[in-house]
């Protein structure tokens, strides 16, 4: 496991969660070991990244990890970005045999959850 990657998906997990919350918001981090991910035998390190933000419209989460999309540009155009983090991290999780994914429900926050192999 690349150590420095990994803290890149993490750094931009969390920015995120920080860049759409409202000042008061919450953000948690969770951890915990799991035994099997998607039918896949482990063990495996499941990280959560949880916000209490704007959240995402149900419409746009299959498309949230393309390369430069954006979920309503007119929404988010006060908090800048390029639309490629989610991408390069679904790639840089992916290229250490994980899965990256997101739950959300608009206006109540996100869950990012994403899943390493343990050696």
């Amino acid at each position: 496991m690349d150590p420095d990657r990994v803290g890149q998906v993490l750094l931009n997990l969390l920015h995120n969660a920080v860049k759409f919350s409202a000042e008061g918001g919450e953000v948690r981090v969770q951890a915990h070991m799991i035994a099997e991910d998607a039918g896949r035998p482990g063990p495996w390190l499941l990280v959560n990244v949880c916000d209490t933000g704007v959240g995402i419209p149900a419409q746009d989460l299959p498309r949230i990890f393309e390369r430069f999309y954006k979920v309503d540009r007119a929404r988010t155009r006060h908090v800048g970005g390029t639309g490629l983090g989610l991408a390069i991290a679904k790639h840089l999780v992916e290229g250490h045999g994980g899965r990256l994914w997101a739950d959300s429900v608009e206006g109540r926050g996100s869950t990012f959850s994403f899943t390493l192999p343990v050696a």
